[in-house]
């Protein structure tokens, strides 16, 4: 037990105002049990004399009471914690630049903006399969006996990096070596990391338009200049991309993040280019690459990269369950030092049991038979999605790409932003968690739009979204009929 003797007066005295200082700050909640007085003499490097003298004055002014054959406890009715202190102005003021720029962008409602709605539509949320549990702890179990129970390399463990280098052949068409892959705690780590190494302060990165906002506040808190360039059907505008090149390119080309469509061939080879001519690097976020319905796979952007410009992402956490968090960084051979270097810093890497685990989960095959599973089930939400859409909204949602991941994007060409606002918030009263479009964009876009995760809930649960759905838009379109005749006679 820490307890901090002031130095005033005999010991017993030190420890009693010690201990009642605690008390009557909720260290010590009421009920506690205090350790025995042999123990906290030889803790505190006292007598048990003192220690004796100490609880009995505290038992006599009624802070402890005693037990027979069970020890001292603190007294529940003495026990009532100090209201807590004012927070100081040092503690208010953000300390440096970084954090200054932190409190600016940090905006984490929106991920649990409707957590508590009966039918919650909230993208990213992995799909988990039920029987992924049980296996997981098998894994762990197994990988708990025969994982050294010292640090792991930074780097990742060996094992887990010679797997992803076999998956990624075979699966989205990169070859690498085991020595170019990081082991980091998902995507977001990575994009910290990219920052590290390759920003300073005013240096520019390029990200798509609507964007992943997480990328956004992760650069924008860095201090990066952050250049918007706009996508369209084919993904990201590469025209637009400025003459001066900036530091790095951030893309999601297997499937634009929010809106959908993945980066058509003539467009990746245009942005290997500009790269390969202007000397700038290329982030691929390759979220959930592996999720792909009707159409053919596609492959990555890095395993058509000759010149070794292009750092890929890919993530764990998506396509088995969030709280794994590991993914992991292909790199190129120029830059593998500097984000171990980076990477070392930071947190002298993951945790080794759970790298274990799941190489030995690759290598045995359960990790591709999960992801069949998952293509088939996710499959499956999202034609009932789609079907209910297409029964209750009708041509007032118009659907974009949705032959990939885990949402789809509808937009909504015939209402206005606020109209939209409107929608999300009955559908909230509701019990229906709807997210807006708009927040991944720098300037809200012209048309409104809704992402619409499938994860989440079955498909009678999609069904019943989609009917209150309509239900919803049915409310507006009725709101926008009687404020007609007020209009006219205003006018």
């Amino acid at each position: 037990m820490f307890l901090e003797l002031d130095g005033h007066g005999p010991n017993y005295s030190q420890l009693t105002r010690a201990l009642k200082s605690a008390i009557l700050s909720g260290r010590l909640a009421a009920g506690a049990r205090l350790p025995p007085t042999r123990v906290l003499a030889e803790e505190l490097g006292l007598s048990r004399i003192t220690v004796l003298t100490a609880y009995e004055q505290l038992r006599a002014e009624g802070y402890i009471i005693g037990r027979v054959g069970s020890g001292s406890y603190v007294s529940t009715s003495r026990a009532e914690p100090m209201p807590p202190q004012p927070a100081s102005s040092p503690s208010i003021a953000p300390l440096t630049r970084y954090a200054k720029r932190a409190r600016q962008l940090t905006d984490w409602s929106i991920a649990a903006r409707h957590r508590d709605r009966r039918l919650d539509m909230q993208y990213g949320r992995p799909q988990v399969n039920p029987t992924l549990g049980a296996i997981w702890g098998r894994e762990l179990a197994w990988a708990a006996t025969r994982t050294k129970l010292e640090y792991a390399s930074n780097q990742g463990l060996p094992a887990l990096r010679e797997q992803i280098c076999d998956y990624l052949a075979r699966h989205r068409g990169v070859r690498a070596s085991p020595n170019q892959v990081l082991i980091v705690s998902g995507t977001q780590q990575a994009i910290a990391l990219a920052a590290r190494v390759l920003l300073d302060e005013g240096d520019e990165v390029a990200i798509e338009e609507p964007h992943y906002f997480g990328a956004w506040q992760q650069f924008g808190a860095h201090g990066a200049t952050l250049l918007p360039i706009p996508t369209d059907h084919d993904g990201l505008v590469c025209s637009a991309l400025p003459k001066q090149a900036p530091r790095l390119v951030m893309v999601t080309p297997s499937h634009q993040f929010p809106a959908g469509p993945a980066l058509s061939m003539s467009r990746r080879q245009e942005l290997l280019r500009y790269a390969r001519t202007r000397n700038c690097w290329i982030m691929e976020d390759d979220y959930d690459g592996e999720l792909r319905y009707d159409s053919p796979p596609l492959p990555a952007l890095r395993s058509l990269d000759t010149d070794d410009r292009v750092i890929y992402v890919g993530t764990f956490s998506k396509v088995m369950f969030g709280a794994l968090r590991l993914g992991y960084m292909v790199l190129p051979e120029a830059l593998c030092g500097d984000f171990i270097n980076a990477k070392y810093l930071c947190d002298r890497g993951n945790p080794a049991i759970e790298q274990a685990a799941l190489a030995h989960f690759m290598e045995d095959g359960g990790f591709e038979r999960h992801l069949r599973y998952m293509s088939r089930e996710l499959n499956a939400r999202r034609r009932e999605l789609i079907a209910g859409l297409q029964q209750y909204a009708g041509e007032r949602v118009q659907i974009a790409d949705a032959h990939a991941g885990m949402h789809i994007t509808a937009w909504l060409p015939d209402y206005d932003h606020t109209q939209v606002d409107a929608l999300i918030a009955d559908a909230h009263e509701r019990g229906l968690g709807l997210y807006s479009i708009a927040p991944h964009y720098q300037n809200p876009p012209a048309v409104p739009g809704l992402i619409l995760g499938y994860c989440g809930l079955s498909k009678a649960q999609l069904h019943e979204a989609m009917q209150l759905f309509g239900e919803c838009l049915d409310a507006v379109d009725a709101a926008a009929r009687e404020a007609q005749p007020r209009k006219r006679h205003q006018a």
